[in-house]
């Protein structure tokens, strides 16, 4: 069966095609943070013949406590993400949180995200999916991968199939996340690229009490496992100082050994695209 993908720009998504790569910093932390965390990713993505796509968030929704550093805002966000599209040529992601913030963000980025915690909100999905934008699907955390189905079937109904679907673990516990590799096949089954997010699935949700934590050096080990089960694409947190980032620190991966690690899941990639011929 022919893989599918999804056309972005000059880029095209699965298919078959180059392992892609979604990253970038949680959130908007600063006017200029943005701009040298794209610079670097573009540097290396570059050099390894990665197409990138640029991720930040500005607005975080969803944080453990009133007290989380969420963001500059849709408007001020917005214009920082617009001013790094058009500097490095890099198209953009960033995730909707509303139904009234869904046609401020399709004017500027080039994928819209549904954030795993709002996977269920029709409306939400259906806004998303009318723009005609690429549209980034993330399974929630308390969601099995075969009920992702009707929730990519409602983006479908609007016409739009520009459509991604991204495993990011399940709720195991208290405070913890697990990723089932069999997720990947069954999330491919319903004929869009799949994106394996390996760094909020090492994410321990509320672990630290008043914000979460996690676990960033089992980033290494799920990966490569990803990579291997037979994935699209993946998305990534990075940040050139985890341990000062104002939001998901404990779960991002190092930008300072980013290029490294990249260079192992693509040997791994090709691996796997040579046995699945």
């Amino acid at each position: 069966m022919t893989r599918a993908h999804v056309p972005l720009g000059r880029l095209r998504l699965g298919g078959g095609g180059p392992l892609f790569l979604i990253a970038g910093p949680c959130v908007i932390e600063s006017p200029t943070h943005p701009a040298k965390v794209a610079a670097r990713l573009k540097e290396i993505t570059g050099e390894l013949g990665i197409p990138l796509v640029f991720k930040a968030s500005y607005d975080k929704a969803n944080r453990s406590s009133l007290g989380s550093y969420r963001g500059p805002g849709v408007e001020k966000g917005l214009e920082i993400l617009a001013g790094v599209r058009e500097r490095f040529k890099v198209p953009i992601i960033t995730d909707v949180h509303e139904v009234e913030q869904v046609a401020a963000a399709a004017a500027v980025a080039d994928i819209l995200q549904i954030p795993a915690f709002l996977c269920r909100q029709t409306d939400l999905v259906l806004e998303a999916a009318r723009t005609g934008k690429v549209v980034n699907v993330k399974k929630g955390q308390f969601m099995a991968p075969w009920d992702m189905k009707a929730i990519m079937e409602k983006a479908a109904s609007t016409g739009n199939k520009k459509l991604l679907v991204t495993e990011r673990g399940f709720t195991f516990g208290y405070n913890n996340l697990i990723v089932d590799m069999r997720s990947f096949p069954v999330l491919r089954s319903f004929g869009y690229p799949v994106v394996f997010d390996i760094t909020h699935s090492v994410q321990r949700p509320g672990g630290l009490g008043d914000r979460s934590g996690g676990e960033s050096h089992f980033i290494d080990t799920l990966g490569p496992a990803g990579v291997a089960a037979g994935l699209d694409g993946l998305f990534m947190e990075v940040h050139e100082d985890p341990s000062k980032a104002l939001s998901d620190g404990p779960n991002a991966y190092p930008l300072g050994r980013l290029k490294a690690l990249l260079k192992r899941l693509l040997r791994i990639h090709a691996a796997t695209a040579e046995r699945g011929r």
